[in-house]
């Protein structure tokens, strides 16, 4: 069965500059995006740029370096995403980060949680541009991997183009070449950080129009794109797209994009094989770190999504009577339940 989509087959003519890393990326999503899903989301798609979840600087220099950096050779492309505030933290998370092998440092100035906000990071960020210039600067000083910034269009209900056009003008020049903008004000009181993906309006003209004011830049659009169709529109006005929760949940998609977005060869592994993969990471988490298999097997839940009987066969890994049991064999009681 081809992978789901809105838009019609291949299409569009793919960028000439195919190395552009931000072509396509999944975005950082807390709780979601950890090195488990990063290396589920691989196999369905070689090129696309992998973030990690946002991880507080403080905690990657206060002991904690090998749990949060962590990661997959497999992985790469993958990108480091980091909160904090405190230059000299972000400077040794960012230097470690390097050290561990991330091509690229993201410094989190777009989400909007009441919980962040009192760590004086994310979105409030943006009220402090220079602020924001001084922890790039000390970071880019420090790391040969492109230092970035994901940010969103404004906060609160203040809604003028300048507030964003003079954040970012100030941020690049402290050596800032790549902005991933979320086409959305983030609300800093008010709505929780689930409303904020929703209730502000998406302003996609704003980041169009940054790119034309920034043209030696390189501008990435995320927020609420969840097609082919969607994401080519946007590709004819910016540089990348970011996309989030569709790429969670109905991962398959990704296996369209190598062909569509980069030039290469589509993605040519059955749902089925790339399943089998993911059980044989099971056991070789399992075995490494004691990592128990539904821990990753969560993240693969969407990998038959809208077919027939898709439904049957989450409820066999998603079932907790069964963790006690080898990977293995709940591959062969979904694979048996699936069949049926």
């Amino acid at each position: 069965m081809p992978p789901m989509s809105d838009a019609p087959e291949a299409v569009f003519t793919p960028l000439s500059d195919s190395h552009n890393p931000w072509r396509m990326s999944v975005a950082p999503m807390l709780d979601w995006t950890d090195r488990h899903c990063r290396f589920f989301h691989r196999l369905l798609s070689r090129h696309v740029l992998l973030y990690t979840e946002m991880v507080n600087a403080g905690a990657i220099v206060h002991g904690g370096t090998e749990r949060h950096l962590r990661f997959n050779a497999e992985e790469h492309p993958v990108a480091l995403q980091l909160g904090g505030s405190d230059r000299d933290l972000l400077t040794q998370a960012a230097r470690l980060g390097a050290q561990w092998g991330y091509n690229e440092i993201n410094l989190n100035c777009g989400c909007p949680s009441e919980r962040v906000q009192r760590g004086a990071f994310g979105a409030c960020l943006m009220q402090e541009p220079a602020l924001v210039a001084d922890c790039v600067k000390a970071m880019v000083d420090v790391v040969s991997v492109p230092v970035t910034v994901k940010h969103r269009i404004g906060i609160d209900k203040d809604e003028s183009y300048s507030f964003v056009r003079d954040f970012i003008g100030t941020v690049a020049e402290a050596g800032c070449n790549v902005f991933i903008v979320h086409a959305r004000n983030a609300w800093l009181k008010g709505l929780s950080p689930k409303e904020n993906r929703d209730i502000p309006p998406l302003r996609y003209g704003v980041v169009a129009q940054l790119k034309q004011d920034f043209p030696q830049l390189t501008i990435a659009i995320n927020g609420g794109l969840n097609t082919d169709e969607a994401v080519q529109a946007q590709l004819a006005l910016v540089d990348g797209v970011m996309v989030g929760r569709e790429a969670y949940h109905n991962p398959w998609w990704l296996t369209r994009w190598d062909a569509l977005y980069y030039g290469a060869p589509q993605n040519t592994l059955t749902r089925e094989a790339i399943e089998a993969t993911m059980v044989d990471y099971m056991a070789r988490e399992a075995a490494q770190y004691g990592t128990p298999w539904p821990h990753i097997a969560r993240h693969m839940l969407g990998l038959r999504h809208g077919l027939r009987g898709a439904r049957l066969w989450r409820q066999v890994w998603s079932d907790h009577r069964l963790k006690d049991l080898p990977a293995h064999q709940v591959l062969a009681l979904a694979t048996q339940t699936y069949a049926d």
